[in-house]
């Protein structure tokens, strides 16, 4: 099993994705987080502690202060340091193709979801057959 962290600053999607993950055996372990960067200054301070390092990051675009951008961006100031390769999953309701093919820009960005999310992206994010959206796809 896995870490996870997700960072949004939208409690009710704190909820849901807590809810999916009961029914979904993804993480052992889930940290939620309104604010990029505080994870980034953990992510520095823990950049050589294989074990305390997440697997995965399941990041909002669009929040008040720090946006995900911004938080991708101070990423990828540091990711290249860490002792552990973490998996970056855009999470956004955005559905606008500028945003899918910006995040796009970035080495570490697995891939880009749109919410809500479905079983089916745990599923694939666990390495199973994942059915994206055309929205996913591009």
């Amino acid at each position: 099993m896995s870490r996870l962290v997700i960072i949004d600053d939208d409690p009710i999607h704190h909820k849901i994705v807590q809810f999916m993950l009961t029914k979904n055996e993804l993480a052992k372990e889930t940290t939620y987080a309104f604010d990029g960067n505080l994870v980034l200054d953990y992510l520095s301070e823990n950049r050589m502690k294989i074990s305390a390092l997440p697997d995965f990051i399941f990041l909002d675009l669009y929040m008040p202060n720090n946006s995900g951008w911004d938080f991708l961006n101070g990423f990828q100031k540091i990711y290249k340091t860490l002792k552990k390769e973490i998996h970056i999953y855009v999470v956004s309701s955005s559905i606008f193709q500028m945003d899918i093919n910006r995040s796009k820009g970035y080495p570490f960005v697995k891939n880009y979801i749109t919410k809500p999310m479905m079983k089916d992206v745990f599923d694939g994010i666990r390495g199973r057959n994942l059915k994206l959206t055309p929205a996913q796809l591009n």
